[in-house]
């Protein structure tokens, strides 16, 4: 009755959705199993995209031509680059978005997939062929055969939602749990854990003065995510406003503590931490007499407003006292509380680096299964499952990012080398290579592999050509041209930085931390001529790759030095109980992680250097 597929992905959040385009768009038969067809894409927590790493990642996965840059462009309300006051390596972009349009276009975007089809359904079971994926069978009995599967389940495996003392079942607001999958995979011989996540109450906006708030406007000139000609910046934007608590509110939040699901100890799982509660901020922050509250408008149109950094499982009754004690909130009405959610999800290093679980063959894993929180983390996750999925099942070689590629390949060797115990969320400080992980240039980093896989548009590759030369052709400008002190040591001294005698090259100027490439084109005339025909992405490339040659020179250094690791090739299989000089710590991680290569091993916690030193010795021989 039911055709066979290639690829099976199970749910449709942000993860399962990238997981299946790119599936498809490498030429797989892909069945899309979800619970809702309503609910494809949900943006479950706050109505934004990107962030400090996150933005980074947002890029790279467009880089490599998934889905989420593009659906961000198109249903963005706002655009901010975060952090610009810092280094480039900390530039990261954002965007506030359209909830419902943010939806509708990634189910206009899959449906517009050759290769995706749909189903609606629950699945129950996972059919296998001794240790190897067969298929899936959902609630309906319904069976599907299939080559590989990625599961993608969010927050439904056993969710359980909490409010003050209430507790009842569901993945989510409004939507039921899943069972039955993680039982299975335990009787395979999972290890399974709990985590918890929350989210803040829903506010009408029409009931809030913001004129008690600090407006919060997108940026005077927006970018966008995408790099591609199918996006374009914003021409108008809708602002978001930021508001406090306070010692009040803090103490009215405090009465619902003896009822709070967290304090009682009802909720086992661990949450994110570095986005708590607001309970757990006044907790932990007790010397704090506020915290900020971010009020985000939920869409163009709509009256509907998130309440960001009043994440709360308190008594609703709580939670709309303590609101009405915040400045602007004054009148607030509640359209839903804020809840908690606990799951089920497996620890990340039952993992290869492929996402491909060790216990079932053609079994991947992406998103908050795997112990992250955050609707990029889960979406990279997907798409690199899914690109793994279908090399797989092709015979191919499989795609694994380096640490100093991307950061996809930092999240994902740190999720399977490392572990996480609480939701891993990204950041800059995880990448030892920031400076060259930057956002500006993730489709430069990882264009050649998408090329490769055939990911990457004749219009993309154009771009990208166009962008590299632009880029080189300032470069070479700046190295073989001079100013005359008269016409820029004006500007030299409006910039209070020391003025030239003599003749000097473009490129030397541009290397002090006062000066910019704009700055030199306003008082050099034949330079502004030269650049006045260059994207400001262009110019942007330039400038930074000028600016941060030595320390990119350096970066790159130690990166090749450490790659060195990755290239002695290990025996997955290897006993390493038989190797005395290593640590009990290391043997006993070693059996378990099963490292690849020996840059793997060391990047395994408990895995210490005088380990790597034994283990390069036994290679050796």
């Amino acid at each position: 009755m039911f055709q066979d597929y290639d690829v099976i992905v199970v749910g449709a959040g942000h993860a399962g959705c990238e997981a299946a385009a790119v599936a498809a768009n490498l030429g797989s038969r892909v069945l899309l199993i979800t619970m809702n067809m309503q609910t494809i894409a949900q943006m479950s927590c706050n109505p934004a995209m990107g962030g400090v790493a996150k933005g980074q990642i947002v890029r790279e996965i467009d880089a490599l031509g998934g889905y989420s840059g593009i659906v961000s462009d198109r249903s963005a309300i706002q655009f901010r680059m975060l952090n610009l006051s810092k280094g480039p390596a900390m530039w990261s972009p954002r965007t506030q978005n359209d909830r419902m349009m943010f939806a509708a276009e990634w189910r206009q975007m899959l449906e517009n997939t050759l290769n995706v089809d749909f189903w609606q359904d629950t699945v129950v079971e996972l059919l296998l062929n001794g240790d190897q994926i067969a298929g899936v069978k959902t609630a309906m009995g319904v069976e599907f055969k299939c080559q590989a599967v990625v599961l993608t389940n969010g927050t439904f495996l056993n969710g359980v939602i909490h409010i003050g003392e209430k507790r009842f079942g569901g993945g989510r607001s409004g939507e039921k749990a899943a069972h039955g999958i993680t039982e299975q995979l335990v009787t395979l011989g999972f290890e399974a854990g709990r985590m918890k996540t929350g989210t803040p109450p829903r506010i009408d906006g029409r009931s809030l003065d913001y004129s008690k708030m600090e407006e919060q406007r997108g940026d005077e000139n927006p970018s966008k995510f995408s790099y591609s000609d199918e996006t374009a910046p914003l021409k108008t934007q809708r602002s978001c406003y930021i508001t406090y608590t306070s010692p009040e509110v803090h103490d009215i939040l405090r009465t619902g503590f003896d009822k709070s699901p967290m304090y009682t100890g009802r909720i086992q799982g661990l949450g994110p931490r570095y986005c708590p509660s607001i309970e757990d901020k006044i907790n932990r922050f007790a010397e704090r007499d506020r915290h900020q509250i971010f009020v985000e408008p939920e869409g163009w149109s709509t009256v509907e407003v998130y309440v960001n950094g009043f994440s709360t499982s308190l008594p609703e009754e709580v939670q709309h006292e303590a609101l009405r004690k915040i400045a602007g909130f004054e009148n607030a009405k509640m359209f839903r509380p804020g809840y908690a959610i606990e799951y089920d999800f497996f620890p990340p290093t039952q993992l290869h680096l492929t996402l491909e679980t060790k216990n079932i063959e053609n079994l991947y894993f992406a998103g908050q299964i795997n112990g992250t929180t955050g609707y990029e983390e889960a979406a990279c996750q997907g798409l690199m499952a899914g690109i793994n999925a279908h090399l797989k099942i092709q015979g191919e070689n499989p795609l694994i990012l380096k640490r100093s590629e991307a950061y996809i390949g930092v999240l994902i060797d740190d999720l399977v080398n490392k572990g996480t115990d609480e939701p891993y969320r990204m950041f800059t400080s995880r990448s030892e290579y920031r400076i060259l992980l930057r956002q500006d240039n993730a489709d430069i980093r990882l264009g050649q592999i998408a090329s490769d896989l055939g990911l990457l548009s004749e219009s993309r590759k154009a771009r990208l050509e166009e962008k590299l030369q632009g880029r080189d052709a300032i470069l070479d400008y700046m190295r073989k041209h001079s100013a005359e002190p008269a016409e820029v040591n004006p500007k030299l001294t409006e910039l209070e930085t020391a003025i030239i005698n003599q003749k000097t090259r473009l490129e030397a100027l541009l290397l002090r931390p006062q000066v910019s490439l704009n700055d030199l084109a306003e008082a050099v005339p034949s330079l502004a001529d030269f650049t006045s025909t260059f994207s400001k992405e262009v110019l942007e490339q330039a400038e930074i790759t000028l600016k941060y040659a030595s320390y990119i020179e350096k970066e790159q250094e130690i990166a090749a030095k450490l790659s060195q690791l990755d290239d002695i090739r290990m025996n997955p299989e290897f006993d390493y109980h038989k190797v005395p000089a290593l640590s009990a710590e290391a043997r006993e991680k070693l059996s378990r992680a099963k490292p690849q290569n020996l840059g793997q091993a060391s990047r395994i916690s408990g895995v210490n250097p005088a380990d790597i030193s034994v283990l390069m010795v036994y290679i050796g021989r």
